[in-house]
């Protein structure tokens, strides 16, 4: 029976809300999946945004994906990066990295939206270690097909028969959906863990609603019946199980307490680096 879960919600001013859908106590992770948010719609008047200063990373990879406005990526690598519409950022943390997101200045002078997803990926025990990366993946390099008022775009990993160009470190599924009103898609049993966290729109998964701002943990092994009761904008994820259990705390992931200590150490000395032209940071919390 599919497992229905409603995120938690986090205001983070200005209209800005922020839904978190894994982890739960109903879903530590999915897949390799260990963090799942869901960002606006929202709607920043002329001069705001998001800025969110630099801050680090390791043990894991980010994966952004927007419905809606740009958000400029930066990191201790040099990467500098716009990412807008249907584009996918994926930064693998490794051993360590540092990063900030912000509106772009320029999409300041108006009103500008923000819809998206971010989500983190625990990589496994064997590359928690790896060096980091950034690769930015253009809309149009993305797998994606129209079907019967279905619009499929493969993200990362495999899905639908296509596989996506951004590189994993394990069996992964992560694909966005839109749905016209009464359009219909089945959803293979393809990965061993799946979910579909619905951003907007009422859904029915084999004839029992979801609705909008929810999480569905579908059953392993099924074939489920996705239908649109309205438009709908979802995000399909998982992938094979995780290698063992991960640590999280705050923005570090791994495998071992003891390496997450190392991390907090690190980001106190000043070992991760400096963002290019970006001399904020987001200081280590007291807990």
């Amino acid at each position: 029976m599919t497992t229905l879960i409603q995120p938690r919600t986090h205001d983070l001013g200005g209209g800005f809300e922020v839904r978190r859908a894994v982890p739960t106590l109903q879903a530590r992770s999915v897949g390799p999946f260990v963090f799942v948010d869901h960002m606006g719609p929202a709607v920043f008047e002329r001069g705001a945004g998001i800025d969110v200063r630099p801050h680090p990373h390791i043990g894991l990879a980010t994966v952004t994906f927007l419905w809606a406005g740009t958000i400029h990526h930066a990191d201790t690598l040099g990467s500098s990066q716009d990412i807008t519409v249907g584009d996918v950022n994926w930064m693998t943390a490794g051993r360590g990295i540092a990063h900030s997101e912000r509106t772009p200045l320029a999409l300041r002078e108006g009103e500008q939206q923000l819809h998206g997803m971010q989500t983190w990926v625990a990589l496994p025990k064997a590359h928690e270690e790896t060096a980091p990366e950034f690769h930015h993946h253009p809309a149009s390099t993305l797998p994606q097909f129209r079907r019967d008022g279905a619009w499929v775009r493969v993200i990362a990993g495999r899905g639908f028969g296509e596989e996506s160009p951004v590189r994993v470190f394990a069996d992964t599924l992560n694909v966005a959906l839109d749905l016209e009103p009464d359009a219909e898609l089945t959803i293979p049993p393809s990965h061993a863990e799946r979910a579909l966290y619905v951003l907007e729109g009422d859904a029915q998964l084999d004839g029992v609603d979801v609705p909008a701002r929810h999480l569905a943990v579908l059953d392993s092994g099924a074939r489920t019946v996705l239908r649109a009761k309205t438009p709908l904008k979802a995000m399909l994820f998982g992938g094979e199980p995780l290698d063992g259990p991960r640590h999280l705390w705050w923005n570090f992931v791994s495998s071992s307490r003891e390496r997450i200590e190392q991390a907090k150490q690190d980001w106190r000395d000043g070992h991760f680096g400096t963002v290019p032209g970006d001399d904020e940071f987001i200081p280590l919390p007291e807990r």
